[in-house]
């Protein structure tokens, strides 16, 4: 294509004027910066003023170039981003790390907290033993009983519990302690309690116990067993009928806790009767009851004693009092009150004095924590002086067999 201006460059004068016109001309056209001089000498013209094509092919170069120009900044850009998520990264597992390394420590801390902790086992075994209660041994290994509580329920044969629906209270003590064979099941729980901590038993009951040893004789109730006698009945050297058969039974049932009364407490008992009631109980002909002998060992290990069942001493002299069997067990039995006054009476032969110890009962129940429920009393307070030939005297309470 010939350029409308070209024949002006021939009929000028001065050819390098001209040749600098057709340069900006084509600048111009082009839209390229051709102020530079490198951009002018890219520019060449043929021998008739022409612009060479080559030479306007490179020249549009120039324009192409801008965008590689452009890629520069997003180049920067893209790193930047890429540090950034580097940086990123590296906090994050750098985070995950440091609260690892701090689960870990306080894991740690807890497990060495958790370990010098005491455990329950551990609280269990450091717990003081209970105290020795001397003058009752073990049967087999004739070690000394070791028994404390701090409440006790202390349940008699009587049947005032009838009806009274006290064996869920009854329960709710730590110990319970029974008489003789006293059962605690035929539906009798209701009124009576069916736990048994301490059972304590005649001689003259062995018998009874026996026949009913699978109720009363279970092993799984975990419940010590004290028996009582005279000391001929007792001995060890092979002539002891009671000694004798409780051994056969412990031989028979060898998780059962069976001990006996020593014949050195068994003196101990009696010079207790005699120091309360002023009565020599060889002399009187007097067996002390089992309710004797359970309730001086209540005394000995459990700091309170609810009784329950037991009436107060004047309580048969009442003329409207209430008749009931004696044992709660025995509903055609013997009457209660008919049994403690033919007993109180009697001077031939042996007898009980329930109401005699009745009265040494109401007198601890001043100095010691004892209760009474089944029916419910309360001994008589005491005058704050009581005089004896003008003087101030204050009764003084009897250690009941304290070793």
């Amino acid at each position: 294509m010939k350029c409308a201006w070209a024949p002006v460059w021939r009929h000028s004068g001065s050819g390098r004027q001209a040749r600098r016109r057709l340069q900006g001309a084509v600048c111009g056209a082009t839209g390229s910066g051709c102020g530079t001089s490198s951009t002018r000498s890219r520019l060449r013209l043929d021998h008739d003023g022409r612009v060479e094509p080559d030479a306007l092919s490179r020249s549009g170069k120039t324009k192409r170039a801008r965008p590689a120009e452009m890629k520069t900044p997003m180049r920067h850009g893209v790193t930047v981003l890429l540090v950034l998520l580097l940086c990123a990264s590296l906090f994050l597992v750098y985070n995950g790390s440091f609260s690892i390394a701090s689960r870990d420590a306080n894991d740690t801390r807890v497990r060495q907290h958790e370990q010098r902790r005491p455990t329950e086992a551990s609280v269990r075994v450091a717990k003081p033993h209970p105290p020795v209660l001397q003058g009752y041994s073990g049967i087999i290994d004739h070690k000394p009983l070791r028994m404390h509580c701090q409440t006790c329920a202390l349940v008699t044969s009587s049947g005032h519990l009838v009806g009274g629906g006290r064996g869920e209270e009854i329960d709710r003590a730590e110990c319970v302690i029974r008489m003789n064979d006293a059962p605690t099941a035929r539906g009798y729980g209701r009124d009576v309690g069916r736990r048994t901590s301490l059972r304590v038993i005649a001689h003259s009951s062995m018998q009874r116990v026996l026949r009913s040893r699978h109720e009363l004789l279970n092993a799984s109730q975990d419940a010590v067993f004290v028996f009582w006698g005279p000391s001929s009945y007792m001995r060890r050297d092979g002539k002891g009928l009671v000694y004798n058969n409780l051994r056969l039974m412990n031989q028979v049932l060898p998780k059962l806790k069976v001990y006996i009364i020593s014949w050195q407490k068994m003196l101990q008992f009696d010079e207790l009767f005699k120091k309360e009631t002023g009565k020599d109980r060889r002399i009187s002909n007097s067996w002390l009851s089992t309710g004797w002998f359970t309730m001086t060992i209540a005394l000995e290990l459990c700091d309170r004693i609810n009784v329950y069942g037991m009436v107060a001493p004047d309580f048969c002299r009442e003329p409207q009092h209430h008749s009931v069997p004696y044992h709660y067990y025995e509903p055609r039995g013997p009457d209660e009150c008919a049994m403690y006054i033919s007993h109180e009476r009697g001077r031939r032969g042996s007898h009980h004095r329930f109401i005699t110890e009745k009265r040494v009962f109401a007198k601890w129940a001043r100095t010691f924590d004892i209760h009474f429920y089944q029916p419910d009393w309360s001994p008589p307070p005491l005058p704050a002086n009581r005089t004896l030939k003008g003087a101030a005297v204050t009764p003084a309470p009897v250690a009941p067999l304290k070793t």
